[in-house]
């Protein structure tokens, strides 16, 4: 009732409204020769700034906002229309006002209808559009423009054209009105850069991605408190506010500054990569996919890895930590922060392996550097918030269990970890250049052998340099080490091609390995004759890794396009393929409803001299066939996120709206289904 009151009210206002102010519209039109006797009629409306139009399409609601309807009149023996009129620039919003999803147009909409020539002597042809137009307060009520289109570029068009329109009104005679199309002709008709001017990366990146790097990061900086260069600070760097404050409160207040310093000195570590994102919108996925970033970050992780375990201890220079640390001796904001500076830097050989960590995992997703930010304010509000906390709460220091082997424990354990990412990173790169070095059953091999010494030195069968000489070992430490060895068990299966579905996305696909079908198991797919220009992939799919053959096959066979916009070194893709497109449901739609088009945005294939061209979108020179997808997902949809899924007809135009990765398989079924109908 609410909803409806509103809706009445709203309308109430339009009809007032539409007293007060001119039509915010701008209508021109333009005429294609097809044929000697096909023509295309093109209507664009140009709208002002906070005003939308309605799609032709009804909305099923009451009350509701009018369509958008047009008329075509003095047909019968000049001309007949060829299918309906179709839009595009339209996108689906839902209206707290009209109470459903309605389809309506920002700043432009554009309308195209088809028709064919009986009177080879028709100079112009006469219409008129009916809409409304509505902002966010009021909406003017539907109001017809007449449109001319002439067939003729130097005819002039006299009173003939109102003459017509009061002939049809004047004897009540009816024109006939151009068929609305239905919601799958209208999506599938839309031109590319109108339909999708509206998908951006802000749409179809997941908060929830967000959510899931802040918590990761936010628990890697409360484990990376408890580590022995960061730990024994606590009781120090509290001593010290307190012992410099004037009073309970002044020292209470410092140490919440110092809390909140913490964290602002590791956000501005992010700063300088929004930078790369204002160049260009393919930076990050080009950095996080370039082979020689990854071997870096693979040799970073392993340096990390050993110092961890302690064979040496990496070191901010004594001279930089001299100084910052005088510095804090100013006293007031600029002290406290100085004092957080030092304990940035002298608990870098403790947090610089967390910290390298978060930066590569978070550089190597999707994210960019808004997760790279969301990721490292985590870490230093996981980090600050301890010593915030004691400062304000100094009595509680007592009742911190004392420093000692335990500390070790930890840091040997992370040790492990950082060894076992560092392979990730290795395997992104030997899948980008397709080396074939580090295949499936090599990499499960490697981490089976590192989770297992793990799980041997956490039950206290083997001993490293700085490890106490206790003869026994805590409940804590013994539960994690039968939690290391049960997951080590769990990886073995992997090496016979077991899925290994809790790790899918970390080790290379099925595809990339000695046996992609498992141990002593050959293809079915030997009598299956492959179209021209199509492969075998995950799960004996068959795919095009080429946008015009793959399109061109769709056409042929009257299949939708699949198109996947990938990577190599892609985890959630992985995922997607092993955990999702794995479901018999989804599996047959891939294998039988659609045609499936792998673009992978980071192959490293060269493309041919003459095929090599500069980016109307972003301007860089596109060298390579990833340059290429990355720039035809970049300037068709606005985003350059993997995995990205997009469902054509034969003529690329989108049967519904496009998604990225949606590890829930019932909703990536229905997705597909709804494109299928």
């Amino acid at each position: 009732m609410i909803r409806l009151v509103t809706a009445l009210v709203f309308l109430l206002i339009s009809s007032y409204a539409g007293a007060q102010l001119s039509d915010p519209t701008e209508w021109t039109t333009t005429v294609e020769k097809i044929s000697d006797k096909e023509y295309s009629l093109k209507s664009t409306a140009i709208l002002e700034d906070g005003w939308h139009m309605y799609s032709q399409i009804p909305v099923d609601a009451f009350p509701s906002p009018i369509p958008t309807q047009f008329k075509y009149y003095d047909q019968p023996d000049n001309y007949s229309l060829v299918g309906p009129t179709n839009e595009s620039g339209t996108y689906a919003e839902y209206s707290d006002i009209w109470g459903a999803d309605v389809y309506q147009f920002d700043n432009k909409a554009v309308f195209t209808q088809n028709i064919e020539l009986i009177n080879e002597q028709l100079d112009y042809i006469i219409a008129e559009v009916e809409f409304m137009v509505c902002d966010d307060e009021r909406c003017l009520p539907a109001s017809p423009e007449v449109l001319i289109f002439k067939l003729k570029p130097n005819v002039v068009v006299g009173e003939d054209a109102s003459l017509i329109i009061d002939t049809y009104y004047d004897n009540d005679l009816s024109p006939t009105i151009a068929q609305i199309p239905t919601l799958e002709e209208t999506i599938s008709k839309k031109e590319q850069d109108e339909d999708t001017s509206n998908v951006s990366q802000t749409d179809i990146k997941d908060d929830d991605g967000l959510a899931t790097i802040f918590i990761l990061c936010l628990l890697a900086g409360f484990g990376a408190l408890l580590t022995p260069c960061v730990y024994p600070m606590i009781p120090m760097t509290v001593s010290f506010f307190t012992k410099q404050s004037e009073n309970s409160s002044k020292g209470k207040l410092s140490g919440l500054m110092y809390g909140v310093f913490i964290l602002l000195i590791y956000v501005a570590c992010s700063l300088p990569f929004h930078l790369f994102e204002s160049v260009s919108p393919d930076v990050f996925n080009e950095f996080s996919t370039n082979p020689y970033v990854n071997i870096f970050f693979f040799l970073i992780f392993v340096v990390f890895a050993i110092s961890f375990f302690g064979a040496f201890e990496i070191t901010v220079p004594n001279s930089w930590v001299n100084k910052v640390d005088g510095a804090s001796n100013i006293g007031g904001v600029i002290g406290v922060f100085f004092m957080a500076l030092t304990l940035v830097l002298v608990s870098f050989s403790c947090t610089g392996p967390v910290i390298g960590a978060v930066l590569g995992s978070v550089l190597t997703s999707d994210g960019g550097a808004t997760a790279l930010s969301v990721g490292l304010a985590g870490f230093g509000i996981g980090l600050g918030i301890p010593f915030a906390f004691f400062a304000i709460f100094p009595s509680y220091l007592n009742k911190l269990p004392k420093s000692g082997g335990w500390l070790n424990t930890v840091k040997v354990f992370l040790g492990f970890l950082e060894l076992a990412f560092a392979f990730k990173f290795l395997s992104n790169a030997d899948l980008v250049w397709q080396a074939g070095l580090l295949e499936r059953e090599v990499f499960i091999a490697i981490w089976i052998a590192i989770f297992g010494v793990m799980a041997f030195y956490l039950l206290g069968k083997i001993r490293l340099p700085h490890d106490d000489k206790d003869s026994f070992i805590s409940v804590g430490r013994l539960l994690l080490g039968i939690l290391a060895l049960c997951f080590t068990l769990y990886l073995i299966p992997g090496l016979w091609g077991a899925p290994l579905k809790l790790i899918s996305g970390f080790p290379p696909p099925m595809t990339y390995s000695e046996s992609p079908y498992g141990l002593g198991v050959s293809s079915n797919t030997a009598e299956i004759e492959l179209p021209e220009g199509a492969h075998f992939t995950v799960h004996n799919l068959i795919a095009f890794d080429d946008y015009e053959a793959g399109l061109a096959y769709a056409s042929k066979v009257s299949k939708p396009a699949l198109i996947d916009f990938t990577g190599w070194a892609c985890v959630n893709c992985r995922k997607m393929e092993e955990r999702v497109w794995s479901n018999d449901e989804v599996l047959q739609i891939l294998k039988n409803e659609v045609v499936l088009i792998s673009l992978y945005v980071d192959e490293q294939k060269k493309l041919a001299k003459e095929d090599q061209y500069e980016s109307q979108t972003t301007g860089k020179k596109i060298r390579t066939v990833g340059n290429r997808w990355s720039d035809l997902q970049i300037e068709k949809y606005q985003v350059n996120a993997q995995p990205f899924y997009v469902i054509v007809d034969s003529n690329g135009g989108n049967l519904t709206d496009p998604i990225g990765y949606t590890p829930d398989a019932v909703e990536y079924r229905d997705w597909l289904l709804k494109a299928i109908e």
